[in-house]
């Protein structure tokens, strides 16, 4: 990193897990994935969760236009601000990105187009369902915002609004940034796009439906969900829940529809950036990317052998428990890397021996991140003094 320190004073989140993640994870063997009408495994919001996002369309006349990824967004950007005890005014970047954008809001309006409505398709599907709604609603929300801007870089999304609050806040255009991701995916399309992959969980192959860092799996097992989460991040506070210490970003070329090599040379080079910035720390723990699929969750492993040798850091991983979340995975991993940091606890995979037992203080964690095109970014975490 350079010479400034880049704190986490805040943050927010919205998931399966509900507002009580922390308290979800410790829920050891205990999954929130839940299947819809034609047994596809997901991620939904729970009952509380969903009253919230109601409740919200409620408070403002607008909110029932937007498409569902902002309203996750706005839900978790809420909590995240009032954690870091930021009040509405100038120097603030906001940066939320998504894999997908406005799904919902773009399949109603394209049934409505293939159905041939009369007189032709609102005036409103084009602002409503491109990228910049995410970030441009928050900052409505918030009544804040100078530097606004979205970005897909799919399911790494929400990490790389990381990477680029770093370099803002490096820069000293801003004071202050607000980065995370959000995704709706839960609806007809996005599913059977999931489908013609062959990459979803199976009705019955296993006990855990999505079985993300198990290497004898002999079927790919990954579940989508929905989700969002946020950070607040700062330059040179007096207190962080924890520091940024290095980042790191590679594209690879794998020649396969996804770009991900079987050695993930990609996912291999960011992790090593990240580390060597942070001055080749000890790593205590590593939260993966593996989304569940075969090939996806054995490179990862494979990098991280490369680049760690036989001293394996302790490894996890949240997908099992609340599906992958495409653009919004990422900062969901964050938090999860976060609550460990802050209760000092790991938190292991209940069907991987052993993983539940093992436990050893945490000060530094890497988040990873790996999205289809090739793209990986890895984040180096460790514990702030802000408790």
């Amino acid at each position: 990193m350079g010479k400034n320190k880049i704190g986490i004073t805040g943050w927010g989140s919205i998931s399966a897990l509900g507002f009580d993640p922390w308290g979800s994870y410790q829920q050891l063997e205990r999954h929130y994935l839940v299947q819809d009408a034609y047994g596809h495994w997901m991620g939904r919001l729970p009952v509380a969760a969903e009253s919230r996002i109601i409740k919200m369309c409620s408070s403002d006349k607008y909110y029932f236009q937007v498409d569902r990824s902002v309203l996750l967004a706005i839900t978790a950007a809420e909590q995240a601000v009032t954690r870091a005890g930021w009040e509405a005014g100038p120097g603030l970047g906001i940066q939320i990105g998504s894999s997908r954008g406005a799904t919902n809001t773009w399949e109603h309006y394209y049934q409505q187009w293939e159905g041939g409505i009369e007189g032709g398709l609102s005036p409103m599907t084009s602002p409503l369902t491109t990228l910049g709604n995410l970030s441009s609603w928050v900052g409505y929300h918030l009544r804040s915002g100078d530097m606004v801007a979205e970005h897909s870089v799919t399911c790494s999304t929400a990490l790389h609004a990381i990477l680029s609050g770093v370099t803002w806040l490096e820069s000293g255009r801003v004071t202050r940034y607000l980065a995370g991701g959000t995704e709706a995916p839960l609806t007809p399309f996005t599913i059977a796009q999931m489908k013609a992959l062959r990459i979803m969980a199976g009705v019955d192959d296993y006990d855990y439906p999505v079985r993300a860092l198990d290497l004898e799996k002999t079927a790919n097992t990954m579940a989508i969900g929905e989700g969002a989460a946020c950070f607040c991040m700062e330059k040179e506070p007096s207190e962080a829940l924890a520091w940024i210490e290095g980042i790191g970003f590679s594209t690879e070329w794998g020649g396969t529809p996804t770009n991900v090599s079987k050695d993930a040379d990609g996912m291999q080079r960011a992790m090593r950036m990240a580390w060597e910035e942070a001055g080749c720390p000890k790593v205590d723990a590593i939260v993966t990317h593996a989304p569940g699929t075969k090939q996806g969750d054995a490179a990862e492993m494979k990098a991280i052998q490369a680049v760690f040798g036989e001293d394996l850091p302790l490894i996890t991983n949240n997908k099992w428990k609340i599906g992958h979340t495409l653009g919004a995975s990422g900062g969901l991993s964050l938090e999860f890397a976060l609550l460990m940091l802050l209760n000092d606890r790991f938190i292991g995979i209940p069907y991987l021996v052993g993983a539940l037992a093992a436990n050893r203080p945490l000060e530094t964690m890497l988040v990873n991140a790996q999205g289809f095109g090739g793209n990986a970014v890895s984040i180096l975490l460790r514990k702030g003094n802000k408790y």
